[in-house]
């Protein structure tokens, strides 16, 4: 039985001391120990407003045994029988992972196709892109089970509240080994150590339950007549047949894009963002947002910065994307001959860095789209990721500059110690970036630097290219049936379709797209 509903301001050494925590709700709810049997946290959240930083707590307390439901529900999922609609999901992300459990739980049989390898194996692509410099373009940090967020992070928060249920996909996550901390903090993270055995139990649960997941399968072509999609080709020549293909290959898979525009299938540009990585000591962050010495029991702070910029009388927003506390750089090019990078953090988010993308608005009037038509953001991309390559000296090496010496055009004579493996390299970034685009990199800075002290200075350093953002490309779909508006049985899903921009709304649009595939055949 609920017995009391609180929420209480607590220090940090009180509100992440076990014993503490749990003597002061009690105090705060004028009871003492022995009179609730159980006290269930809602919400976790830092506010670092004023002079000193405080925990915010949300929490129940129960005078009996609590509901089971607090914990769950865990969902078994039904054995999906042999004679059952067949769904193929082309890519196995968050959105076409969670697209194949509400398959299951809706009586269908999903086939994952993955071009990348398990989750384990694909360990070793990793470690031969940061030491040997050697990229697969079918397996990487972008592509191969679990998708880009797999060893790029694993954040879970998300704005998309809308968009379907979060607290399904969090509970989803932790009745597959996340820890229950994300159902509990303001903004979850699993960590790039944890989230690899998460992934492996998905698709482990996928299996049990009679669906299929095949890996090293990369589609090359599409069973098109007369518009109705009826499956699709693989690079070996096996075409696969099923009633609906659920498209979720995520943000950098331009082959796909060049396939549907290849074979007549409508796609259309969309705006993306583009800049760079910017890498400081987390020390440094932890004082400036803490007001303190050290952050004690306080987690590696993070931050969130924005900036209205105009260059040229045209107004583009500067942005922080992907803020990574005690994180590392990592390359996240997925073909040879392009640099391009991300940002990661582990588990207990210990790293002595803090990195985060600063990235710039790109719109339609900033790209080729006389010549390259809906491909042109792509083009817009991979010009600049090349770029950056050749000036780091055509490997994975990733130019760099000194953040104040970027801000006053000044050439960097040597660089900071820096969390990317494959090291960097110092160059002008102007000359990676293009005068615009710089220019709008120096307007945003510069406001962020009078946010946060020390932030704009040569205590920092720029790190290129920060540029999949999210996909150039939308694939368009009804927003009702969310099928595509010129082909029956392709339903376009997740951030690289354009309709996701994280793992928790990835997997919210993944499980939508099985849902109205299961409304469709069951007409």
């Amino acid at each position: 039985m609920l017995k009391q509903e609180l929420e209480i301001l607590l220090a940090p050494e009180v509100a992440f001391d076990e014993l503490a925590r749990y003597e002061a709700i009690l105090k705060q709810a004028g009871l003492v120990p022995g009179e609730a049997d159980f006290v269930h946290f809602r919400r976790r959240s830092i506010d670092a407003r004023g002079r000193q930083p405080l925990v915010r707590l949300r929490a129940d307390i129960y005078r009996s045994t609590p509901p089971g439901e607090l914990f769950g529900p865990w969902f078994i999922y039904p054995n999906v029988k042999s004679n059952s609609p067949r769904v193929l999901i082309v890519g196995a992300g968050p959105a076409g992972l969670f697209a194949a459990l509400r398959c299951l739980e809706l009586g269908l049989k999903p086939i994952v196709l993955e071009r990348g390898r398990d989750v384990r194996t694909r360990r070793r692509d990793l470690a031969a892109i940061n030491k040997e410099h050697l990229v697969n373009p079918n397996s990487n940090y972008c592509f191969g089970e679990g998708g880009a967020g797999t060893y790029s992070d694993g954040k879970l928060y998300t704005r998309a509240t809308k968009r379907g249920d979060v607290g399904r996909v969090l509970r989803r996550l932790v009745q597959h080994g996340a820890t229950p901390d994300i159902l509990v903090d303001a903004h979850p993270h699993i960590g790039t150590n944890k989230l690899p055995a998460v992934v492996q139990a998905l698709r482990e649960a996928i299996i049990e339950a009679g669906g299929e997941v095949r890996f090293e399968t990369r589609v090359t072509d599409l069973l098109l007549d007369n518009n109705q999609l009826r499956g699709i080709v693989t690079a070996n020549g096996e075409s696969i047949e099923a009633e609906a293909t659920i498209l979720a290959t995520g943000h950098s898979a331009r082959d796909i894009y060049e396939l549907l525009h290849r074979r007549g299938v409508l796609i259309e540009a969309k705006p993306f963002a583009l800049g760079v990585r910017v890498e400081h000591q987390q020390e440094l962050i932890d004082q400036a947002q803490y007001r303190r010495a050290e952050r004690g029991l306080l987690p590696a702070a993070s931050y969130s910065l924005v900036h209205q910029t105009e260059v040229r009388g045209e107004q583009r927003g500067v942005f922080s994307f992907c803020m990574c506390p005690g994180g590392f750089i990592v390359p996240a090019a997925t073909a040879p001959g392009e640099v391009v990078v991300n940002g990661m953090s582990p588990s207990r988010r210990d790293s002595r860095f803090a990195n985060s993308g600063i990235v710039a608005a790109v719109e339609l009037s900033d790209m080729d789209v006389k010549q390259h038509g809906p491909l042109a953001g792509l083009h817009f991309q991979q010009q600049i990721e090349q770029l950056a390559c050749q000036a780091a000296g055509g490997t994975q090496q990733a130019p760099a500059q000194l953040l104040g010496d970027f801000l006053k055009g000044k050439t960097s004579a040597s660089l900071l110690e820096t969390s990317y493996q494959p090291g960097l390299v110092s160059v002008r970034m102007d000359d990676v970036l293009g005068p615009v685009l710089a220019e709008r990199l120096r307007q945003g800075f510069r406001d962020f630097g009078r946010k946060i002290p020390g932030y704009a200075t040569n205590a920092a350093q720029i790190v290129g290219v920060e540029s999949r953002t999210s996909a150039p490309i939308r694939i368009p779909r009804d927003k009702d049936t969310l099928r595509h508006p010129m082909v029956a049985g392709l339903y376009p899903c997740g951030e690289g379709a354009g309709y996701a921009g994280g793992i928790v709304s990835a997997a919210m649009d993944g499980e939508r797209c099985a849902e109205a595939v299961r409304a469709a055949v069951s007409r």
